[in-house]
């Protein structure tokens, strides 16, 4: 689906919408493409293919260069423009597809595992300046297998298996769906037994101790089983992360039925 947005494979059936209209060859200049797979020219030198690739999408030299320093500059990178792609490391060859891809300013950005090749520090980086260019106003669509950076960037999300959509809607809204009655206790005592629930994490800490505790049943008389057992200082209900929620799609083999 990704190559068909970006006119690259042709679709068997159906029409692709850009807008309130039937995507044209000209919206390409509209749309900012960071593909899985390397492609930049090894021989070529930084600066020279940002340059070129940033006049394929329709920017002047001039605006170029002067758009392609800011973004060298604040992704530091300044030191690299003289270099050949062939010298670059993974990260940093990755940076400067990065940049040839939000150069342009483009209405909708598509990234697809803008990660590889990043180490921490370099990956939040590329994780904030995406979620400033999507303040700004630019449609972001984002493709990968790590969750932990799904919740961190979208608001929307869709999980995919085996070319079917599983799931799909606004991000806070699928994790309460799935709620499976996980609940997060902050208590001034140690409480040793939990009636029905089940105990999944624990810690002892300066303001008391910690549960993370899982109910088979919705816990209605949980706060006041509570009172007996112990001073409670915190409480919070422990929504499934993107990733539980897409393992246990997954290991049922079908959409599930949201937990009521």
């Amino acid at each position: 689906f990704i190559r068909i947005m970006n006119q690259i494979t042709a679709p068997d059936e159906g029409q692709v919408s850009f807008g309130d209209r039937a995507l044209q060859p000209s919206d390409i200049a509209r749309i900012g493409y960071l593909p899985e797979e390397r492609g930049l020219y090894k021989k070529m030198k930084v600066g020279e293919q940002v340059l070129y690739l940033a006049r394929l999408k329709g920017l002047s030299t001039t605006e170029a260069k002067l758009r392609a320093k800011k973004w060298f500059e604040r992704l530091e990178m300044a030191d690299f423009w003289e270099k050949k792609v062939e010298d670059l490391s993974k990260g940093m060859a990755q940076k400067v597809q990065f940049v040839t891809t939000v150069l342009h300013e483009p209405e909708l950005l598509i990234f697809d595992e803008p990660f590889t090749g990043f180490d921490p520090i370099n990956t939040n980086l590329i994780k904030r300046e995406i979620l400033r260019l999507s303040k700004e106003g630019a449609t972001v669509i984002f493709s990968t297998h790590r969750m932990e950076s799904v919740e961190e960037i979208c608001d929307h999300i869709g999980l995919i298996n085996n070319g079917q959509v599983m799931v799909e809607g606004p991000l806070l809204d699928i994790r309460k769906r799935y709620q499976n009655g996980t609940y997060s206790f902050v208590v001034k005592e140690a409480i040793e037994h939990w009636g029905h629930g089940t105990v999944m994490q624990e810690s002892k800490h300066h303001t008391g101790h910690s549960y993370e505790v899982k109910f088979k049943d919705y816990p209605k008389m949980m706060i006041g089983e509570l009172a007996t057992k112990g001073t409670l200082v915190a409480f919070e209900e422990v929504l499934p992360s993107v990733q539980d929620i897409f393992i246990e799609i997954v290991e049922n083999g079908a959409k599930l039925v949201p937990h009521e």
